[in-house]
């Protein structure tokens, strides 16, 4: 039971003194009788909130930022008129950006009477969106006193990752037909295989004719290659401390999802087998052995939940992870930072028992704000600031490049550009057969 704001006012105008030291509603009903009586009818009146009753249904999957609902079937069993405002409690940091507006409803319920409530919800978070409870608070005839009550009922929203890139698909998709002989722009590389013969064109490699079949022929033959399909790709990302790092407004790992989500969508459609795991200290996630039609929704699935984590990413442990899980030779895509001390203390001295048995690609999301302070000048403050940054991303630069000298592919991209510049790199790797 509660006073409203309406039975407040009339209290004080009835009784300011008696009001102000004695809020409750006994102690106005003490020195005003007539809104004591007034009080009682309206509280009698009012609907019994705990005999309401509630159905839920709702979404199970949304992506990230996307439009979601909720329904509410409310069901008034009592034997007076409901009016109420209920709140439908999902919480604001996960589900309901603006929870104030978007989950309280007004509603007004006949006796033994049915309504619908629909809640939209705009995740801003991936994961698992939880709702336990509704709270209803019903009112007299009069709105000067209120019935509250909280009822359970549960509901969830399973979050999955936006995937931005997706538009990209298509795209490199024409690039992957290219390659794989579907368009007459083939290419040779030591890991393709021979595909057919035809007519020697200028700016054919000459290293591709056929000097057996041009002897049997009136015209030059040269051989057409294609990429080997059922090729084995690894993505690794790594979720340790570096990957919270916030970029614009999103951490490093949420740019590193996206951009391994591109990659295996187009990898899959290349006719490869593509596996993912997350690590820093401990396995975090892995999605193993599945079919093309079941892969992406399998390793959106996988993500949703997947977090940074503040502790030291151990690359010991993630590099044996990575021989036991894949034994033979595959590319492996590793989605981690090219920050210095983790490189040359973490990664390089055990670079050499992944570069033994497989392609290593290296993907790290690089931070377009050093791009503008490097270019700032006109104050002091600003030319410090451009010293910094000049001597940032040459230490990331210097890092890079004792990658690429023990045989690593390297690619360093904001946010906005690594899910096309991995792509481009995997598509690379394939033209020049190194799969």
């Amino acid at each position: 039971m509660a006073l409203t704001g309406r039975t407040a006012l009339l209290a004080a105008l009835g009784s300011l003194p008696v009001a102000l030291l004695e809020p409750s509603w006994l102690g106005v009903a003490a020195v005003n009788s007539p809104l004591a009586v007034a009080m009682m009818c309206d509280y009698a009146l009012a609907a019994p909130v705990r005999k309401l009753r509630f159905t839920r249904s709702c979404d199970t999957h949304v992506r990230q930022g996307e439009m979601a609902e909720t329904n509410l079937q409310l069901t008034n069993t009592s034997s007076r008129p409901l009016r109420a405002l209920l709140r439908d409690a999902w919480p604001p940091s996960n589900a309901v950006p603006r929870a104030t507006d978007a989950a309280r409803h007004r509603v007004d319920v006949p006796a033994g009477g049915t309504r619908e409530l629909h809640t939209q919800l705009r995740p801003t978070r991936r994961g698992e969106a939880v709702a336990h409870s509704v709270t209803v608070r019903s009112y007299g005839p009069l709105g000067l006193i209120s019935r509250q009550a909280t009822h359970r009922v549960p509901g969830s929203l399973h979050v999955l990752p936006p995937f931005h890139s997706r538009r990209l698909l298509a795209a490199k998709t024409a690039r992957l037909r290219e390659l794989d002989g579907r368009t007459s722009a083939l290419g040779r590389g030591e890991g393709t295989e021979f595909d057919s013969l035809r007519r020697y064109v200028p700016g054919d490699d000459t290293r591709s004719i056929d000097w057996r079949a041009t002897a049997r022929r009136s015209e030059v033959a040269v051989r057409t290659w294609r990429p080997e399909r059922d090729r084995r790709v690894l993505i690794v990302l790594d979720t340790g401390r570096t990957s919270a790092g916030r970029v614009g407004d999103a951490p490093r790992l949420d740019a590193a999802m996206d951009a391994a989500l591109l990659l295996a969508a187009l990898a899959s459609r290349a006719g490869d087998r593509v596996d993912l795991l997350a690590f820093d200290r401990e396995l975090r996630a892995q999605v193993r052995g599945k079919a093309a039609p079941q892969l992406l929704p399998a390793l959106v699935d996988g993500l949703a939940s997947l977090e940074p984590h503040l502790v030291e990413t151990d690359a010991r442990g993630l590099a044996a992870e990575i021989l036991r899980s894949t034994p033979r030779r595959a590319l492996v895509v590793l989605l981690t930072t090219l920050d210095t001390t983790p490189v040359e203390e973490g990664l390089l001295p055990v670079l050499g028992r992944l570069t033994d048995r497989h392609t290593l690609l290296v993907a790290s999301v690089a931070d377009p704000r050093l791009a503008e302070m490097a270019a700032a000048r006109g104050t002091v403050e600003k030319v410090y600031q451009a010293a910094a940054a000049h001597k940032a991303q040459a230490e990331r630069d210097r890092t890079a490049g004792l990658l690429r000298r023990r045989g690593v592919t390297v690619v360093d991209a904001p946010p906005a550009d690594l899910a096309s510049a991995l792509a481009d790199a995997y598509l690379s790797a394939k033209a020049a057969g190194k799969l």
